[in-house]
């Protein structure tokens, strides 16, 4: 009996060596936990434009931040460099809208554009849309000095992807006629936009 015993004691004994693992893992030092609040990224609207041709999302805040608003803060010369990385990998041209928060016309103006999705999309699929500010806070004379004299606001200068001025628009033109509301003639102001825009590639 007790060699049955033994005999089934070391039947068991192998079975167990036969069913463990042939080397334990080796448990590395534990790690501390980070409880530290994760924040979300948050694009950097000053940041340049940089990343070639995939635009980052602060390429992207910084493009929409030079069509915000019209801010006798903001550097027409490093808004007006942005513009310019913008307008050549996009294909695109640039147009500067010069006016400032007090100007009613520049508000219509906007309204217009934003309020009509075709003129919308078409301006965002050819051109580089920046504000330059003019007012009394910061006329900006030696940014605009480089460029034709502006006999009202809104004024809009159409520049090529490098800088290069291709047109001085007084939108006094594109207004609509008298006894329509008060506000920009569509034709006028649409024809304006294809005839500026950049040239297709054939």
């Amino acid at each position: 009996m007790r060699r049955k015993m033994g005999c089934a004691s070391m039947i068991v004994a192998g079975l167990l060596c036969a069913c463990a693992p042939s080397s334990a893992p080796t448990a590395g030092p534990a790690q501390p936990l980070d409880t530290r609040e994760q924040k979300p990224a948050v694009a950097d609207p000053s940041a340049p434009v940089a990343s070639g041709n995939t635009p980052a999302a602060a390429d992207v805040a910084a493009i929409a931040a030079l069509n915000a608003q019209f801010d006798p803060g903001r550097d027409p010369v490093a808004d007006l460099a942005t513009a310019k990385v913008e307008a050549k990998r996009g294909g695109k041209r640039i147009v500067l809208d010069v006016g400032g928060e007090w100007c009613s016309w520049c508000h219509l103006m906007d309204a217009f554009i934003e309020g009509d999705a075709e003129i919308r999309s078409f301006r965002d699929a050819n051109f580089v849309w920046m504000k330059v500010n003019y007012s009394e806070d910061n006329e900006n004379a030696a940014f605009l000095s480089q460029f034709p004299a502006i006999k009202g606001y809104p004024h809009l200068f159409v520049l090529d992807a490098d800088g290069t001025l291709l047109h001085s628009q007084f939108t006094g033109e594109l207004e609509a006629d008298k006894g329509q509301p008060k506000g920009y003639n569509r034709t006028r102001f649409f024809a304006f936009m294809k005839d500026w825009a950049p040239p297709k590639a054939p």
